[in-house]
């Protein structure tokens, strides 16, 4: 199977960089998964383009690497932290992200979906949320302060502690996802928002939004450290 060797596929459609994560199965966050990422935005950069990403259809991000998560304090905390540094460079990215959620996005997956610029969700039958909690894992800092960020004060809470999981359609209003699309017009929604925020004025967009979110991620990385030590 390609897609198990190639999990991420970085391809220009439109003028816009498409990042395509396609594991085969749950799609996890490995270490080559983020590395990947990392350099799809590293070529977004370079080339001064707007970001489309996606899953494998019925499935987004099912978090990390759970075979990662349970070897051992070292390699969960190694794992944890390239993770959350690749999501706060997404929140401050220069250019714009627009994630097409293809399905399923839990845990790691959720806190993707906090990271971005817009987010377009497929109008299915699927699950999306932080379900730390409910397995027994406290959420780090990074998770909380993202959720808070981009969530709906009513919703926060459940979100959070509570592990309350959502429909897309309920994930709109609680603020993971901005709107649904039908599944086969996902890919095309998304490229359109890209284009349409691709358009905004730079460096305008590129300072707002850095300050937009500034205070977050300064508490974010002050506290990494501590967080880091309580996940390993």
């Amino acid at each position: 199977d390609p897609s198990m060797s190639d999990p991420v596929t970085v391809t220009i459609e439109e003028g816009i960089v498409v990042v395509r994560v396609d594991d085969g199965r749950a799609n996890a966050l490995t270490h080559s998964v983020l590395e990947a990422l990392d350099a799809a935005l590293d070529r977004a950069e370079a080339e001064g383009l707007a970001v489309v990403m996606s899953g494998r259809d019925g499935r987004f991000c099912a978090g990390f690497d759970l075979t990662v998560m349970m070897a051992g304090a070292r390699e969960r905390r190694v794992l944890v932290e390239k993770g959350a540094r690749v999501f706060l460079r997404m929140a401050e990215f220069g250019r714009p992200i627009v994630v097409a959620c293809t399905g399923h996005a839990l845990a790691a997956g959720a806190v993707w979906l906090t990271c971005v610029d817009w987010r377009i969700g497929a109008d299915i039958d699927a699950k999306i949320g932080l379900n730390e909690v409910a397995i027994g894992m406290p959420l780090p800092i990074f998770a909380v302060e993202m959720a808070r960020e981009r969530l709906s004060k009513r919703h926060f809470l459940a979100a959070t502690a509570h592990a309350r999981i959502f429909s897309p359609r309920d994930a709109v209003d609680a603020g993971y996802l901005d709107e649904v699309a039908p599944p086969a017009l996902l890919h095309a929604a998304a490229m359109a928002k890209a284009t349409a925020l691709g358009a905004l004025k730079d460096p305008a967009f590129r300072l707002t939004k850095r300050l937009a979110v500034r205070a977050t991620l300064r508490h974010i990385r002050d506290t990494l450290e501590e967080d880091m030590d309580r996940v390993g």
